[in-house]
């Protein structure tokens, strides 16, 4: 009839409750680098004025994400759910005290990589686009630590892999474009399993919320099931091939060497650490039965990752293929303490073990390579045989690469000590002698591999061939590039980090402990997601 009003009553739909004007800041990281990412791109052309402009929204997702962290912490777990829907049909975006800490971690190394590459990449580099695709592919690892939807996760996988690959061919050089095909290969097949997995995983269950999933999955009479089993093993493959594990790994050390340092460093950094993060949701939350029967698969695959990575790093002379063996070792570090976390009353501290290992690992594997971009600007190769007498040329910086090498050897005083001592005590604790031993054993190998490199680049007079003492000099562009800030600050800030978290770890196993509870025993991220119907 006209005129006539029927009234609605959203509240069986949607979520009619006013949003705190604090939780909008877990949005902030992805509108930050989307629009950042947008406006870089339209500024091109204008070489001089995109780095800066890069490096301020850079800084402004440091403390956007820095915010989110203390919101979280204070406030608990916090969701905003797209369009007010009510999950699970709503699309949810959540931040919990684990993808809240490795956003902020994640922000720290791309600012620092930001301003090395104001030193680093040419302005041929910014004009293609580096610091487009650097925001862009932040936007794509800050949705994948946020978002509580699986597809969504898949999405912004997406995301920073389509940014990572303009990234890696950024120079087009030959090298690059060969490295490129062989990580595009090999992230493609991940990719198709991942769809697949989660394509299985819905017709299962009829949603994709991870919150909703994990209600369901617990109210199952057997849910370690043939179709689960089936999903969690495509899970596995997945995202073991973009962690870089065993035996799906050969694609990182043939790949990372190839574009500039600064983009090395990013994805050393942070790429591999997402697929871990991805297991870590998909193994604890979602699925912790299929994690039980799965354990022993894990822990081998954990233990050839370490001592593969390890040994590969023994072998090598070239220090930027070397250091991706390291990515490759510490992955192993993290698939460990997931394995470990099936026994049970030890999942906490293997989880926070595993926790910390992943923001020591991005935070000193950043810095490694960008160690490793200084050293071959000194000695005008990243050959070790073509190095030599770095001590001398700079006592400072041989300190900092040593503080470097003696945390991703995993030892004391620095930041890797504590989170290989946190994963060894829980795999004793647990009776899984053989994963504790492994990862005593790759911290030993890892000793051997940067002593050596400490001992050709450092300490010998000069390179090979030439007599002691007689290094190789560096002058004009390269010696100018050596006395910019741009290359110190950075290194000199992740060092500081290394160091911190080295001597005053408490702060980061509290925060790696509560990233851990929350997916271990997640209610209250479940009710968080859900509310009063979870």
């Amino acid at each position: 009839m006209a005129g006539s009003s029927v009234s609605v009553d959203y509240a069986e739909a949607m979520i009619t409750t006013p949003i705190a004007a604090g939780d909008w800041l877990i949005v902030a990281p992805s509108l930050i680098t989307m629009v950042g990412g947008a406006l870089c791109l339209m500024l091109r052309k204008n070489t001089d004025l995109q780095p800066k402009l890069g490096v301020f929204l850079l800084g402004l997702l440091v403390l956007a994400s820095l915010g989110l962290l203390i919101r979280v912490l204070d406030q608990g777990v916090i969701t905003m759910v797209m369009g007010n829907w009510l999950p699970p049909f709503g699309i949810a975006v959540t931040a919990d005290p684990l993808g809240a800490t490795l956003t902020f971690i994640g922000s720290v190394v791309a600012f620092c990589a930001g301003v090395f590459a104001m030193q680093t990449v040419s302005s041929s580099g910014r004009r293609y686009g580096f610091y487009p695709f650097l925001l862009l592919l932040m936007t794509g690892v800050c949705g994948s630590f946020l978002t509580a939807d699986v597809f969504n996760l898949y999405v912004w996988f997406e995301v920073l892999l389509i940014s990572s690959y303009g990234l890696l061919i950024l120079g087009n050089e030959r090298i690059q474009l060969d490295g490129a095909v062989k990580y595009g290969v090999l992230n493609l097949v991940g990719t198709n399993l991942f769809l697949i997995a989660t394509g299985l995983l819905y017709g299962i269950f009829g949603t994709l919320n991870m919150a909703d999933i994990a209600v369901k999955v617990d109210a199952l009479d057997n849910p370690a099931s043939g179709a689960l089993a089936t999903v969690a093993a495509l899970y596995f493959l997945a995202f073991a091939m973009k962690a870089a594990a065993f035996p799906v790994n050969f694609w990182l050390p043939a790949s990372y060497h190839t574009p500039n340092i600064v983009v090395s460093a990013v994805f050393a950094g942070l790429l591999t650490k997402v697929g871990v993060y991805a297991l870590i949701r998909i193994f604890v939350l979602i699925l912790p039965a299929s994690l039980e029967y799965m354990a022993d698969v894990i822990g081998i695959v954990a233990i050839a990752t370490l001592i593969t990575g390890a040994l590969g790093a023994l072998a090598q002379s070239e220090i930027r293929r070397l250091l991706g063996y390291l990515v490759i070792a510490g992955i192993g570090s993290m698939l460990a303490g997931l394995a470990i976390a099936s026994s049970g009353t030890q999942a906490t501290l293997a989880i926070s073990g595993a926790i910390f290992y992943a923001v020591h690992s991005i935070i000193v594997m950043t810095a490694l390579y960008m160690a490793a971009g200084i050293m071959g600007m000194m000695g005008s190769s990243f050959n070790l045989r073509e190095l030599g007498g770095l001590y001398h040329k700079s006592v400072a910086f041989a300190g900092v690469f040593l503080v470097l090498a003696f945390a991703v050897s995993g030892l004391p005083p620095f930041s890797g000590f504590w989170p290989k001592v946190m994963l060894v005590d829980a795999a004793f604790q647990g009776g899984r002698f053989w994963l504790g031993a492994a990862i005593l054993v790759s911290g030993f190998l890892t000793t051997l591999a940067m002593g050596r490199v400490w001992i050709y680049a450092f300490w010998r007079g000069g390179p090979e061939g030439t007599a002691d003492g007689q290094s190789v000099d560096v002058t004009g562009a390269a010696e100018g590039q050596l006395s910019s800030g741009a290359l110190w600050l950075p290194l000199g800030v992740l060092t500081a980090l290394v160091i911190y978290f080295g001597l005053q770890p408490e702060w980061m196993i509290e925060l790696a402990t509560q990233g851990a509870s929350s997916v271990v025993d997640p209610f209250g991220y479940i009710r968080s997601v859900l509310g009063e119907q979870g």
